[in-house]
Parts: structure tokens; C-alpha cells; sequence
């Protein structure tokens, strides 16, 4: 996969290069280039932006530069993304769709957005990360391209992690642990080191709705709704969280 970040401030993507998505793009797996939005700017003090029509503080991002550097890197007719709080939060039906694209592009605004002709003209989407505002859209960028790369096969080394993670079964994850077994009084659960696969899932599962239950119910519901061929022992769990969950509100 080969993604093309559009920015002001390249130097802030340094930390890509290093870790997972760095040992993935030594691997061949991922192709991240971050292009300087000021490298195609016409004015000779490379400015990139200017004062909004109508008013208001804050600079906004000119088309020319914006224009200019989206042709020079091929963009015509591609997938742009643009980091914006006006867009839809990003989740993890977006980071696969994204994951099965060869290419898509990353345009980062800054201060005060970028000219509305730019998004329009090149049938941007908008994707957010939250609702919050930043200073710019690169951290919301590195966002985006870390939870869409771990998708790619190969980038984690293992399927199994991704199988088992929490927002891939639409629940929170279970506490996991390690050695040792005891420390300063705090004691690992004793299921775990039964060797009964069966009861460790099922306490894995149960700790999962519960957290879920807890502090994301609104993941729990969108859990529930879909189809799931539990075991009678997975429907027992279910109904016991439910119950306890019912009975503290």
C-alpha cells in the first residue's frame, strides 16, 4: 500500500519511520511519502496561505499550492482523504475500507482549515478522530495511517493479535497479564493458568462484556445487534453482565 501525506509541516512524521510501520516499509509492505505543501507554493516567501475572505483569525490554506502539489504527486481521480472535525469519526469499518486501497492520499490542514475550493475541486472526504479541535491535521493524519496499516497483512507479523483484539469482535478488551505470577501483593487470575482453554475463553469473554457493558455501552448494544452464534455458556455470560448491568442503573 502506498500513502501520500500532503502537508506544511513534513517534519512531524518523522516518528512513521520507526517501529511497526517502519520495519513494514523496510519489508516492502507500506510506501509512506510526505510531501512539502510549500515545495509548489508560487509565492517567493513560501507562504501557503492567507487571511479568510470575511473575516475571522486565523490563516487559511490557498488553492494554488494545494493544487499544484495534488497533481504533481498524481492524485487526479484517487481517494483523498482530509483530516477534518466536520467529517465522520473514524472507526474501524473506515480503517478497512481503507486497508484494501493500493493508494490513497492525505491532504493536513492547519490553523484555520483550507480553502473550501480545494475539497471541492477534488472530491475530498473529510474523516475526523474525534471530537476535538487540533492545531492541524498531521497528528490526525499518523492517526489515520497507523490504524489502517496494522490492517495490512504482514505489518504485525501475526494474524492471530489482530483476531483477538478487542474492536475486532466489537468488545473491549479482556486485562491481559504476565509474568510474574504474583507482584507486591497483586495476584494474577488463577484461570489463567489452569490450561483449560475452554474456561479461559470464557473468562476472557466475560471480563470483555463486562468492561464493554461498563464503559462503552453504546459498543455493547451495537454488539448485540449483530448476528453471533454464541455457545449456552457465552449466552449465560451474556445474561448474567446484562442482568448486573441492569441492576446497578
Amino acid at each position: 500500500m502506498k500513502v501520500t501525506i500532503l502537508t506544511q509541516f513534513p517534519d512531524m512524521f518523522a516518528p512513521l519511520a520507526g517501529s511497526i510501520l517502519g520495519r513494514a516499509a523496510d519489508n516492502g509492505l507500506l510506501d509512506i511519502a510526505v510531501v512539502n505543501i510549500r515545495d509548489y507554493t508560487a509565492d517567493k516567501h513560501r507562504k501557503t496561505d492567507d487571511t479568510p475572505f470575511g473575516g475571522g483569525a486565523g490563516m487559511v490554506m490557498t488553492p494554488q499550492p494545494a493544487f499544484d502539489a495534488l497533481r504533481a504527486v498524481g492524485a487526479q481521480g484517487k481517494r483523498i482523504l482530509y483530516m477534518s472535525p466536520r467529517g465522520p469519526i473514524l472507526d474501524q469499518a473506515l480503517a478497512q475500507d481503507l486497508a484494501g486501497e493500493e493508494e490513497f492520499f492525505i491532504l493536513c490542514g492547519h490553523y484555520e482549515g483550507v480553502d473550501q475550493r480545494i475539497l471541492d475541486a477534488w472530491r475530498m472526504e473529510e474523516v475526523s478522530i474525534g471530537d476535538y479541535i487540533l492545531t492541524g491535521g498531521e497528528l490526525a493524519a499518523m492517526v489515520l495511517v497507523d490504524c489502517v496499516s496494522r490492517l495490512i497483512p504482514g505489518v504485525l507479523g501475526s494474524s492471530v493479535s489482530l483476531e483477538e483484539e478487542s474492536i475486532y469482535s466489537g468488545l473491549l478488551e479482556y486485562p491481559q497479564y504476565t509474568k510474574p505470577r504474583e507482584y507486591e501483593g497483586l495476584a494474577v487470575p488463577e484461570v489463567l493458568f489452569n490450561g483449560n482453554h475452554r474456561l479461559i475463553h470464557l473468562w476472557q469473554f466475560e471480563e470483555s462484556v463486562r468492561l464493554t457493558a461498563q464503559r462503552r455501552p453504546d459498543l455493547l448494544k451495537k454488539f448485540l445487534q449483530q448476528p453471533h452464534d454464541f455457545t449456552k455458556d457465552e449466552k449465560k455470560i451474556l445474561e448474567k453482565v446484562l442482568q448486573e448491568t441492569q441492576s446497578i442503573e
